[in-house]
């Protein structure tokens, strides 16, 4: 991938405590950093039920087939969505659901209701939150995690990242700006860092691992909270597939692409960089 040159990072990074599974080494300076008190929430409460949360689901396991996705209530076993065809590197968008406890399922593309499910798991939606529910590792190895997803406000001028790692080729990965300021150090896989402020713009982010590295391209608007998700490539290296998770704080979450075929799938058969594109999924 060719790299583009763009401004030095100027501002420093600054993690979420609470969530912090990876170590960084520059610290936000302090006129820069948002308190809690200070953070607006996800959603305006003017815009959602108040009772309601926030769920999205992502398919990050290279070697699984495509699947279908069901949402089901614990209590009373009802549907609530279904997304069907999800293949590798897809993330939905955000659905809006009561709060409670969920039943997220996910059955071979094509089959039926009563099929035994790939792999199952019980999630819980809390009011006023949004959560990102992964499927991701190998396929004899497969697991599911619940990421909590924090929306807050970035500072005028800024957006706000973190980092998902669901690379399958090397246990822990560093991600760096070209210029060699740090994102993230040993990330896991598996694995979500917290949230850092930088200033809004375009940057080419520079992945290495054990045996491999590779480079990745990246736009983040003001205002604006991305996930970044390191995937594995079809060749053997690693890439980042940058998803919006709100545009704008008040606004309602916004979240994935579209389903159906894959990042894979997608990329390749338009020789793009990962997919950019947001818009309505379910």
């Amino acid at each position: 991938m060719t790299n583009s040159r763009f401004p030095h990072l100027t501002a420093g990074l600054a993690w979420g405590a609470a969530a912090l599974l990876v170590s960084v080494a520059v610290p936000l300076p302090a006129a820069a950093q948002t308190s809690p008190a200070d953070a607006r929430p996800a959603v305006a409460p003017s815009a959602v039920d108040a009772t309601a949360g926030w769920l999205r689901l992502g398919h990050l396991s290279p070697d699984t087939k495509s699947v279908d996705v069901r949402v089901s209530a614990v209590r009373g076993g009802s549907t609530l969505f279904e997304l069907d065809g999800v293949g590798y590197g897809d993330v939905s968008t955000y659905q809006e659901l009561p709060a409670g406890s969920y039943t997220v399922s996910m059955v071979p593309a094509g089959s039926s209701g009563s099929d035994v499910p790939v792999i199952s798991e019980t999630v819980t939606v809390d009011a006023g939150t949004a959560t990102t529910v992964a499927a991701y590792g190998p396929t004899d190895d497969l697991q599911v995690r619940a990421f909590d997803d924090d929306l807050s406000q970035p500072a005028a001028g800024s957006a706000r990242i973190r980092l998902i790692q669901a690379s399958t080729i090397t246990p822990e990965v560093d991600v760096t700006t070209a210029q060699g300021d740090p994102i993230a150090k040993d990330a896991k896989a598996g694995s979500a860092t917290g949230y850092a402020e930088i200033p809004a713009g375009d940057w080419t982010l520079d992945l290495t691992g054990k045996g491999v590295q590779d480079s990745a391209d990246v736009s983040v608007a003001a205002g604006s909270v991305t996930t970044l998700f390191v995937l594995d490539t079809s060749s053997g290296g690693l890439t980042i597939l940058p998803i919006l998770d709100s545009a704008s704080v008040g606004d309602v979450p916004d979240g994935g692409v579209d389903t159906g075929g894959g990042y894979l799938a997608h990329a390749e058969a338009d020789g793009t960089a990962p997919a950019k594109q947001v818009r309505e999924a379910l």
